[in-house]
């Protein structure tokens, strides 16, 4: 279950599964990433600062990476660069990472019993790539996670309604799946395309490998873009929301 909570007085979405580390997504009112909407900047650095301030830690120690729509995952450490990147690890208590979403879906995953986090990236091209299995598997070999040990949050994204693929990239992204479903997709059969709940098709992912406690958000960016940014919505101009995560 989700819930609005506030941070300096701007609205930020948290997930009730998550208890044990810091973790939420922002909304229009709390972004800290402009992008295309460059008039956004001195309320993005001051919401940054808040956000900051809130975690108790230096404005640096907030890590974003360059995101690709890669299956790219790393590390998270003060002072590094991370192009290419779509997936952070984070295993420092001191750091928070930030990455950024305008429709595709953001996947926090935290294992408590090893005190490890990271935050996945996973547009269509992400979720084809494994970016969320690959970033369960990156901690079971370098942290001893074990996936039942997991609990994910797959937060604010577009929804099956509203996003359209062709049949190529269903294709592509139903191979990720090891059984079949038929809840995150409806056929439009006389234009041979496909509409597709990329939220759905992750969570499936994460049952597949045996995550168990996971929280789906129920929001559509393209339906609430009041609350969120929309980046079909918005035709390619627009800022960003974020899913933040920091350890206790």
């Amino acid at each position: 279950m989700f819930k609005f909570e506030t941070i300096n007085n701007k609205k930020i979405l948290k997930s009730n599964l998550l208890t044990n580390v810091q973790h939420f997504f922002t909304t229009r009112e709390s972004v800290i990433t402009c992008r295309d909407l460059q008039a956004l900047k001195p309320l993005c650095d001051n919401n940054l600062k808040a956000i900051a301030d809130y975690l108790n830690i230096p404005v640096e120690n907030i890590i974003s990476p360059q995101q690709t729509h890669s299956s790219n995952i790393k590390i998270a450490a003060v002072g590094e660069q991370y192009p290419d990147t779509d997936a952070l690890v984070v295993k420092d208590n001191n750091i928070a990472i930030a990455l950024n979403f305008a429709d595709c879906t953001p996947v926090i995953l935290f294992d408590e019993k090893n005190n490890i986090g990271a935050i996945a990236h996973a547009g269509w091209r992400g979720t084809a790539a494994f970016i969320v299995p690959k970033t369960i598997d990156f901690m079971c070999d370098n942290f001893s996670t074990e996936p039942e040990n997991i609990t994910a949050v797959i937060g604010p994204a577009i929804s099956m309604n509203n996003y359209q693929v062709d049949a190529e990239v269903f294709n592509k992204i139903r191979s990720t799946l090891k059984n079949e479903y038929n809840d995150y997709f409806i056929h439009d059969k006389s234009a041979n395309k496909y509409n597709v709940d990329l939220k759905t098709v992750n969570l499936h992912q994460l049952k597949e490998l045996g995550v168990k406690r996971i929280d789906l958000c129920s929001y559509c960016t393209y339906d609430a873009v009041d609350v969120f940014f929309s980046y079909r919505r918005e035709n390619g101009k627009t800022a960003r929301h974020s899913a933040v995560l920091k350890l206790k």
